[in-house]
Order: structure tokens, then C-alpha cells, then sequence
């Protein structure tokens, strides 16, 4: 009887061993898989943050781009608006010459005698100077919502 109880002894301490054995295995596993949670959980956090990042940037961007857009769009109206002006003194001026034309004749009103004792050359250089014409010049003033397109 003292063997057979030796026997079942040794089978209840190797019993209880594997028990203790894969207790603690179990145990290291789950720290592991924890660690791996904790970790892939930092991981996540520093990609939300970087995205957050990303996310601040293109807004800001986006915002630059739309007041970029908003000037480009309102010079583009004072543009138009200055087409349409311009375009009305053209078609003015070329009634302007057309009366001229028919008033005076073929030649259009223009003498074609040479001015004598003026400089010929000053007054070229004046009527092809942009500048010398203030009335050209003048800018027009006009609002982001004044012409319809």
C-alpha cells in the first residue's frame, strides 16, 4: 500500500505541476496579449494625433486656397466690368470716327500736311503714351456681385 500511495503521490504532484505549469503559462500569455493591446492601442493613439496633424494642414490649406480664389474672382469681375466699359468707349469712339468720316469726307478729318514748327515726334511719343491719356486710365471700381455671369 506505502508504493501504490507513493505511486498516486507522484501522479498528484505531476498533476499538480502541469497545472502550476500551465497556469503560468497561461499568465505570460495573457501579459503578452495585453502588451500587444497596450501597444497596438499607443500606436492608434500617435496615428490619430499625426492624422489630426494631417486633418489641421489641408483645412488650412484649403483656406488659403479659398481666399487665393475669392481675390482671383473678384479682380476677375473688375475685369469683366472693365471689358464692358471699355468696350462701350470703343464702340463710342468708333461712332465717334464714323461721323467724322462721313462729316469730312474720305480723309477721315485728318490733315495730311505736315505740322509746321511742331515736333512731330513729341506728339507720336504723347498719343502712343498709355500714360499721357488720364482718361484711359482711369481704374473702375466695381463689386464681386455687380455683373451677372
Amino acid at each position: 500500500m506505502a508504493s501504490s500511495n507513493t505511486g498516486s503521490d507522484e501522479d498528484l504532484q505531476r498533476l499538480i505541476d502541469l497545472r502550476t505549469k500551465r497556469m503560468v503559462s497561461n499568465r505570460e500569455s495573457a501579459r503578452r496579449s495585453r502588451m500587444r493591446k497596450q501597444k497596438h492601442l499607443d500606436d492608434l493613439v500617435t496615428q490619430l494625433s499625426q492624422l489630426r496633424k494631417q486633418n489641421n494642414q489641408v483645412r488650412a490649406d484649403v483656406s488659403i486656397t479659398m481666399q487665393h480664389y475669392m481675390n482671383v474672382e473678384s479682380e476677375n469681375s473688375v475685369l469683366r466690368a472693365q471689358v464692358v466699359e471699355l468696350s462701350h468707349r470703343l464702340e463710342s469712339l468708333n461712332q465717334i470716327m464714323e461721323f467724322m468720316g462721313q462729316s469730312f469726307g474720305s480723309g477721315g478729318g485728318f490733315v495730311e500736311e505736315p505740322y509746321y514748327g511742331v515736333d512731330t515726334e513729341l506728339i507720336d511719343e504723347f498719343m502712343n503714351n498709355s500714360l499721357s491719356c488720364v482718361y484711359a486710365n482711369k481704374s473702375i471700381l466695381a463689386s464681386s456681385d455687380m455683373i451677372p455671369y
